[in-house]
């Protein structure tokens, strides 16, 4: 294992202005279930040492299997192998994550009886799914990290969750239909039936797009259901918001802190500490304590997101965003937990006010340039609103506009939430997040039909 001291006090003679030392180890369970039976069950152990130091505009990365070499990576980054005295401060992690059933020693037979549930419940919701596949994940991360700040934290991190596609099939047409439930959450994250649930959801999802027809171009209202996440706010928005991107020019949001971007209707905000939320934890990777962070207030941007580094760049303080998918990685300003605040009103009341428009209840992939805050979206699950009634299906449709535009415009935020979880990527890293919104309107937005 890691000698601790020793590598803190070689750093802590290096002369680097950040330094820190994340040692992990991990357990992974998969599991794939597919054509009435597990197709795949695979089980991986893994454990690492990654070390940082950043002096000036450079930052030096190495990292290792094997705790005895920690000393030569250290010497290669900093020229010295000479340590001086150096005591840590313990920082215990806060109870954010209440973990009560351990994924790891839950039975085989158990999960494998789970997953023939939802299987058989999706294939029986309708008789035209034709194939149902299941991914069951779970991890078990121990992580300890060092730093600069004298500082020595650790914390025991639990993801466990499925991900669920149904495809159906009728005179020759073919529709999918997706679904997750996942947490950073024991296997209680599967109390209730809300499993079997996200199964059915999925394949009745798929069954209803064979008889989508209805298409529609043009500027139009959109409303856009809680039930849909947050996809729209982590991807046109949230990634323009993180410390790195704005440094580097490729913003939308570079230089506008202190500004009005927004509809004073919208507060936007990252956060770490929602219990079990699959973006949730007691420390970043860095080290710093999970926090809540206003993003944009009331329509006035008032914050980016910060790893250690950009906050030392910009004369700021870090927000505990500093991310990394592994030991392998450095850390970089990554999203957490991404959510419009709810607001006012009823989703129900909304849609009786609203004319006529498209109704999202479930969004698919899209694409954003960060620069311009461009961004295309699919909609995946959406239905005409026709004098304040939600009619036919629609299919096809894609959502066109700029975050900017976008959230100007919103004139309507209810009192509801719909979280989503999923991992994102950026820059070869994937981390767990999640991401939320409350139904809102959107008076108008460009709708395209593929």
């Amino acid at each position: 294992m890691l000698d601790k001291k020793d590598a803190a006090s070689r750093l802590k003679s290096s002369g680097f202005a950040i330094w820190d030392v994340y040692e992990e180890s991990s357990e992974s369970t998969s599991i794939t279930y597919e054509d009435n039976r597990i197709e795949k069950y695979s089980t991986g152990i893994d454990y690492g040492i990654g070390i940082r130091g950043i002096r000036g505009q450079k930052t030096s990365y190495g990292y290792t299997n094997d705790p005895s070499s920690v000393k030569k990576i250290i010497e290669g980054m900093s020229g010295s192998a000479e340590g001086r005295e150096f005591s840590f401060m313990e920082l215990k992690p806060q109870n954010i994550n209440n973990i009560k059933i351990q994924p790891r020693d839950v039975t085989p037979e158990k999960k494998a009886a789970l997953l023939e549930e939802m299987n058989d419940a999706a294939r029986a919701h309708n008789p035209f799914v034709s194939q149902v596949t299941i991914n069951y994940s779970e991890k078990t991360q121990d992580v300890l990290i060092l730093n600069d700040r004298d500082e020595y934290v650790s914390e025991r991190r639990v993801y466990t969750g499925c991900a669920i596609m149904a495809v159906a099939k009728k005179a020759g047409r073919i529709e999918t239909g997706y679904s997750v439930v996942a947490g950073h959450a024991g296997f209680e994250i599967f109390d209730g039936g809300i499993a079997v649930k996200k199964a059915v959801d999925a394949a009745g999802l798929a069954a209803r797009l064979l008889d989508a027809d209805k298409k529609l171009a043009g500027v139009m209202t959109a409303v856009i259901s809680s039930s849909a996440g947050g996809t729209m706010i982590h991807e046109a928005v949230g990634h323009s918001l993180e410390a790195d991107l704005v440094q580097k020019g490729l913003s939308q949001y570079a230089g506008r802190k202190g500004m009005r971007v927004a509809s004073e209707l919208i507060t936007v905000i990252d956060d770490a500490t929602i219990p079990n939320r699959r973006g949730s934890f007691s420390f970043d990777d860095e080290g710093t304590p999970a926090q809540k962070t206003v993003l944009i207030d009331r329509g006035v941007l008032v914050n980016y997101m910060y790893d250690r580094e950009t906050a030392l760049r910009d004369n700021a303080s870090p927000t505990g965003n500093g991310r990394r998918e592994s030991y392998k990685f450095r850390p970089i300003p990554r999203m957490r937990n991404t959510m419009i605040a709810p607001g006012s009103g009823s989703a129900e009341n909304l849609i009786k006010d609203t004319k006529r428009g498209i109704f999202v209840v479930r969004m698919g992939g899209g694409q954003v340039n960060t620069v311009t805050g461009e961004f295309v979206f699919e909609v995946k699950d959406g239905y005409m609103i026709e004098n304040g009634i939600i009619t036919a299906p629609v299919r096809g449709a894609t959502l066109m506009g700029t975050g900017v535009q976008v959230l100007n415009s919103i004139d309507a935020v209810c009192s509801d939430i719909g979280f989503d979880s999923g991992t994102c990527g950026k820059d070869g890293q994937g981390v767990p997040v999640g991401d939320a919104q409350p139904t809102l309107r959107i008076p108008g937005i460009l709708v395209g039909s593929k």
